[in-house]
């Protein structure tokens, strides 16, 4: 029974090391918690626990290693001199307007497999344009190394007549990784005590509880290591996507003729009072030059040429009296 006592207290008293090794970094992973068990037991067998104290974290890193025999984690956890640098996570998006999109499209492809980068995702499509015809867009999604990715850039913008748009950000995780390494490091060291405690069950309910707890332990092992994957994949290559525009013809605008209305024949109707008013108007109109001429005659015209003509006749005149006298 004393055996029992302990071994539930051990257990217990284990939980609690994960459940503080797991809060130290709460917003760093994404693994549930692991469930403790027994906390009052826990509390009354506080004494008898430390008869049998957890050992430190480096002992029990160096247990771990040496009752696999190849070492847990050097063949399981990330490596852990790829956080003594900065891990940043970069992410970019460039807008290109190129001449053709085929051409942009192998050469942005060469420019990829220089720089040891990959096509992680691409689409092509067709859109009609005002002068009828049909042009090509592209669109390509690429991971290049993240220190590539400023190089990237550089040549993608020379294939292009002008860069529309270019966007860039980063996101450094350097302490994310860290604290997800600690938690890892904790919950191993953890689970290998936990192993060594099945050689001191006695009942087989014991034995479920210790392999339930050094599941829950293996669970978040497995939830942590794949978080800091994921870490060490994107911020080891950036993502980057790459729009292609063509250059589109100016269209000239024909100017189109204004159509000449047609105008409909209307019959003509008889008024005699209209007639009536623009012959008196005709009347008025004719009496009014023949005054108006008669004035420029006696005042213009008759001044002007009267004097002459009076000279020339009184002239004719006399010389015809003169003639007629010898005869």
């Amino acid at each position: 029974m004393k055996t029992r006592f302990k071994v539930t207290a051990l257990i217990a008293l284990l939980g609690l090391m994960v459940l503080s090794a797991c809060g130290a970094a709460p917003a760093a992973t994404e693994a549930p918690m692991m469930e403790s068990y027994a906390a009052a037991p826990a509390a009354t067998e506080a004494p008898a626990a430390m008869e049998a104290p957890p050992p430190a974290e480096g002992e029990a890193v160096k247990d771990a290693t040496t009752e696999t025999g190849s070492g847990v984690l050097a063949n399981n956890a990330p490596n852990a001199d790829f956080a003594a640098s900065h891990m940043i996570i970069k992410d970019g998006q460039v807008k290109l307007l190129v001449e053709d999109t085929d051409i942009a499209i192998d050469r942005a492809t060469q420019v990829i497999g220089d720089l040891g980068g990959y096509i992680i995702s691409s689409r092509v499509w067709y859109q009609p344009y005002a002068d009828g015809e049909n042009y090509k867009y592209a669109t390509i999604t690429i991971g290049v190394p993240v220190d590539q990715f400023e190089r990237a850039l550089v040549r993608l913008r020379g294939l292009a007549v002008k860069v529309l748009d270019e966007t860039a950000s980063g996101e450094d995780v350097t302490n994310q990784f860290v604290d997800l390494q600690s938690q890892v490091t904790n919950l191993e060291a953890t689970r290998d005590r936990i192993k060594s405690f099945l050689d001191d069950a006695k009942t087989v309910e014991e034995s479920l509880r210790i392999n339930q707890e050094l599941s829950n332990i293996e669970v978040q092992i497995e939830q942590l290591k794949g978080r800091m994957n994921y870490l060490q994949d994107r911020s080891a290559y950036s993502t980057l996507t790459i729009n292609f525009e063509p250059v589109l013809p100016e269209l000239v605008s024909t100017p189109t003729p204004t159509p000449t209305p047609t105008l409909t024949p209307t019959p003509k109707v008889w008024k005699p009072g209209e007639t009536y008013t623009s012959a008196k108007r005709t009347v008025t109109y004719a009496y009014q030059g023949i005054i108006d001429f008669l004035i420029w005659v006696f005042v213009v015209v008759v001044p002007i040429f009267a004097p002459p003509v009076l000279i020339i006749w009184a002239v004719l005149k006399f010389f015809a009296r003169k003639w007629r006298k010898p005869q």
